[in-house]
């Protein structure tokens, strides 16, 4: 129980720095809720924290109903890190004082952080919830691979950012979803020390 409760508040810490300080200056997307939380505040304003947990209602309303108990492990951490994400984010200008990241270098780190944030969870239970959730439900009432759900929104969420947002958008989210999950299964693999 107390690793699943530190890994819910360090994966959230890491995620939430991810996207305070290496996407959210250079309009940088994620996949998932996450990019649509993203999306929905660089178009409309707001708190990207709050927007994710508000975009996370329908899809735990569904758990609730047909994976209770995935519900319950997400829903701890769509809560923490999403509070975690506009707790810290008055701190991102005093980041970027001290650095000086090009928008490649903060795609890099902000994917690079998100994945360890999530592998994190992943590794003790615990999960972001979100569209990882949705997949997970669906790949369990029909024969389709979670992956594959989870790469296909990925996709079509940094398509929209593109659009609405700018091409470069387009490129530096595609960055970061690869890093982020290259990281991801990177952070969750057994490592077997023979």
């Amino acid at each position: 129980m107390l690793g699943k409760v530190l890994s819910i508040v360090s994966g959230s810490f890491m995620i939430a720095i991810g996207i305070n300080f290496f996407l959210l200056p250079y309009h940088i997307l994620d996949g998932g809720l996450i990019g649509i939380a993203l999306i929905s505040h660089y178009v409309f304003g707001g708190k990207v924290g709050l927007n994710l947990i508000l975009l996370s209602v329908p899809v735990f309303v569904l758990a609730w109903r047909f994976a209770r108990e995935q519900f319950y492990s997400s829903a701890t951490g769509m809560m923490a890190f999403g509070f975690m994400i506009d707790v810290l984010r008055p701190y991102r200008y005093q980041f970027q004082q001290w650095t000086d990241l090009t928008p490649v270098w903060s795609a890099v780190g902000g994917g690079l952080l998100i994945g360890l944030g999530i592998g994190v969870m992943l590794r003790f239970g615990a999960s972001t919830g979100g569209t990882d959730l949705l997949a997970s439900m669906l790949a369990d009432r029909f024969p389709v691979n979670v992956g594959v759900l989870v790469f296909v929104i990925d996709v079509l969420v940094i398509a929209a950012g593109g659009v609405l947002i700018s091409a470069e958008t387009f490129i530096l989210s595609s960055i970061t979803v690869a890093v982020g999950g290259l990281a991801t299964v990177a952070s969750t693999m057994q490592v077997s020390l023979r």
